[in-house]
């Protein structure tokens, strides 16, 4: 297989959004090689879960980070250097002001990573957000379902790192774009995309399930990799650098991939909820090991999962992202349920508020049709009524 290079841009006479253009592209220069997840993953993870265990969990861990690739006072100046009033169009222009203060913000988050005062995790709350009550109660009514009895042998925990790997090459077959596999130990999930390296990058040493690698594959390649697919073939690279807000909706979209592909358990559903719970320990004040304790102690789940929910959320010294995947799913389940299109979300990495300007950039042709697919969508395979009664009851 190739990278799947479009043309296409070529067939439309753009120059008379050349200002546009310029400004786009003097933006991506600045933010192609920042991701913030290739910062925010703790290096020594495996060193401090044992002290942590070691010390019967009252060890506050001592996490250590990459050291920064960039000059972020160097970058805010180039961000803040653009001439958007070269931009006509009012709502473009707009777009753009947008973009340059959410990426400044995310420079100020990457910038900020285990620095003392608390700087991190203010910079995270502004980049995404606290958790609403409502976002709250509706992880607690989560947590209120009996856990399911999992008993087939899909869900059992006894593949190897490579055994992944080569579930996964066999699986890009069914998509007309190319990504590399890696394996890393510096992460926090089992799998992960870089849309930078256009790669899927798996957790080294982790157990899979076969159930697992099929929720990765709808979650990370039928959607992360199919949006960072689909950007490339985009005129603008705001497709490919993100939208304001994209979490929530990009995460929202997996996790309704999931569902879709029949593979989101009530277990699942779960995980995500803890996450907001351990999410909104933060705005308490909530230390490492208290968090762990709400989330082990209180709410009884096991160690290592516990362990790596609330390392998510304190890594870099509290980090908020993950309390929107809940959120996210609600969003897109009530659009699929009312029949409203969310295609133009899988353009790129789209955010929802932000679909009037995708729709009238796409009548000014600085938007160009998905050429990939998420196949998940094509037909609706849950049949567990539970996942179905709670998503719709979720406020």
């Amino acid at each position: 297989m190739t990278d799947m290079m479009s043309n296409n841009t070529t067939d439309t006479d753009l120059s008379q959004y050349q200002d546009v253009l310029d400004i786009d592209a003097n933006i991506h220069r600045i933010v192609k090689n920042l991701e913030l997840l290739a910062y925010i993953n703790p290096l020594n993870i495996a060193q401090e879960r044992k002290e942590f265990f070691k010390s019967k969990y009252t060890h506050e861990p001592k996490f250590k980070y990459r050291k920064l690739k960039f000059k972020p006072y160097k970058l805010h100046r180039m961000f803040f250097s653009q001439r958007l009033e070269r931009i006509e169009d009012e709502d473009i222009r707009s777009l753009y002001k947008d973009i340059i203060y959410t990426y400044s913000g995310l420079v100020q988050c990457i910038e900020t990573i285990s620095e003392s005062n608390s700087k991190f995790y203010f910079n995270s709350l502004r980049f995404f957000g606290t958790p609403t009550e409502k976002m709250v109660e509706n992880a607690k009514f989560i947590l209120h379902f009996q856990n399911e009895e999992l008993v087939e042998k899909k869900h059992d925990a006894i593949l190897s790192t490579e055994e992944a790997e080569a579930f996964f090459i066999n699986y890009r077959e069914l998509y007309d774009f190319d990504f590399t596999i890696k394996t890393s130990s510096a992460m926090s999930a089992a799998a992960m995309v870089s849309n930078k390296d256009r790669s899927l990058i798996l957790k080294k040493g982790h157990l899979y399930s076969q159930h697992e690698l099929n929720v990765l594959a709808h979650h990370e390649i039928g959607v992360h990799l199919v949006t960072t697919f689909n950007a490339i073939d985009q005129p603008l690279k705001i497709f490919s650098n993100g939208f304001p807000n994209n979490v929530e909706t990009q995460e929202g979209l997996a996790v309704m991939s999931e569902y879709m592909s029949g593979n989101l358990t009530l277990n699942r559903l779960k995980e995500l909820a803890y996450r907001v719970i351990a999410t909104d320990s933060l705005i308490k004040g909530y230390s490492f090991a208290d968090t762990f304790d709400l989330i082990h102690s209180q709410y009884k789940l096991d160690r290592e999962r516990a362990f790596n929910i609330t390392l998510r959320t304190h890594r870099g010294g509290g980090f908020t992202k993950d309390a929107l995947y809940l959120s996210g799913l609600k969003k897109i389940y009530d659009l699929h349920k009312s029949n409203t299109n969310f295609d133009n979300m899988l353009l790129g990495k789209c955010s929802l508020e932000y679909n009037p300007i995708i729709e009238k950039m796409k009548g000014l042709n600085l938007v160009l049709p998905a050429a990939h697919h998420a196949k998940s969508f094509d037909v609706q395979l849950n049949n567990n009524p539970t996942i179905d009664f709670i998503l719709n009851n979720l406020k």
